[in-house]
């Protein structure tokens, strides 16, 4: 059950103490499960999500780390841009080149989303934990791809 978290905003507590300065990153420690379900592959990534506040409101987000499948061991990063939205408790995530993505939030109404990838659709739920953990899986789905992805993370201590 997703419950919101207990700051103001959700721009706030990704950054928790770093909010207040500029330009410094917020880290959490992620760690990933991968699970294709259409052949009952496992593997996993490991490594650190940076949020780095941004001039207009916004955060940069950056993954990095090492990721383990059957077919590749090795370094792996993702970006994404979140940006403010109407409501303090949910921020909106695209892609480094602008294209929309979905909307992240703790919150019951907003705390669900989808993204269609022709042809496959991902589903993402968030789940705040508590104030310094959340966790959030992508459920994929469709002619391509029949995917589970459960990432957890825990913030890093400034």
């Amino acid at each position: 059950m997703n419950s919101p978290s207990p700051e103001p905003s959700l721009r706030a507590y990704l950054l928790g103490d770093q909010h207040a300065q500029p330009g410094q990153a917020a880290r959490w420690q992620l760690e990933r499960d991968l699970l294709d379900r259409s052949d009952g592959t496992h593997g996993t990534f490991s490594g650190v999500v940076l949020f780095t506040p941004m001039d207009d409101g916004g955060l940069s987000l950056r993954e990095e780390g090492t990721m383990r499948w059957p077919s590749f061991t090795g370094p792996a990063t993702r970006e994404y841009v979140l940006r403010p939205t109407a409501r303090p408790d949910a921020l909106d995530v695209f892609f480094p080149d602008g294209r929309p993505f979905h909307r992240m939030s703790f919150t019951a109404d907003a705390g669900i989303d989808s993204h269609w990838c022709d042809p496959d659709t991902y589903r993402v739920t968030y789940t705040y934990q508590a104030p310094d953990r959340f966790s959030y899986s992508w459920d994929v789905t469709g002619p391509r791809k029949d995917l589970l992805l459960v990432s957890h993370l825990e913030r890093i201590p400034a």
